[in-house]
């Protein structure tokens, strides 16, 4: 969930890299208006070589008039410095006005996304939470299940050894209706047997 934290911190390397480079072009920048400035000092109090030798400290001044000299060609006047200065001042200003922008997108798109870190952070922390909830609940479902399956085997087993007592009572029952029964036979038929003899024996007297 770290990757908008990698992403933000890349993003100001890359602004600071961008700033550090632009930093060598905004001294020139400075450096340049300085010589503008003194040519253009120069060329108002009519004395150009001192203006000359001030702007271009680096360059030996006989050598620039050699080189004047050879080419015959007139140098760049301090407008036309000045002008080329003022073209590069708007071109970085517009560089630095886009490298702006840039940096507020990339700062505008890293709050964001830390915004949306948070949110899913707490998403995701209710998650687990709703989630150990289920869990809890789930176990104990699954041992009242337990608890009522073994009730439920047990109870078919007192069943089944009802149902064998009373399949055992019942042959009982019938086995003991069936001898009742042989023994009412036999007494009907021994009661009926002496009767025939009595009946036999007052006939004869």
């Amino acid at each position: 969930m770290a990757h908008w934290r990698e992403e933000y911190l890349a993003a100001l390397t890359v602004r600071d890299s961008r700033e550090k480079a632009n930093s060598a072009l905004y001294d020139a920048y400075a450096r340049l208006a300085d010589r503008t400035s003194k040519l253009t000092t120069a060329a108002n109090n009519d004395s150009p070589a001192p203006a000359e030798s001030e702007a271009f400290p680096t360059i030996p001044s006989p050598l620039v008039s050699a080189g004047r000299q050879r080419s015959n060609e007139p140098g760049p006047t301090p407008t036309d410095i000045l002008n080329a200065t003022r073209a590069d001042l708007s071109k970085a200003q517009r560089s630095r006005s886009e490298l702006q922008d840039q940096l507020n997108r990339v700062n505008a798109e890293a709050e964001k996304l830390r915004k949306t870190s948070i949110q899913e952070t707490r998403r995701i922390n209710s998650l687990e939470t709703e989630r150990a909830q289920l869990k809890l609940r789930l176990r104990d479902r699954d041992a009242e299940l337990k608890g009522k399956a073994k009730l439920l085997e047990d109870f078919q087993d007192e069943l089944a050894t009802l149902n064998l007592q009373l399949n055992m009572a019942e042959e009982r029952s019938a086995r003991l209706q069936k001898e009742n029964q042989d023994l009412v036979d036999r007494w009907m038929a021994r009661m009926g047997q002496e009767a025939e003899a009595m009946n036999q024996a007052s006939k004869f007297s």
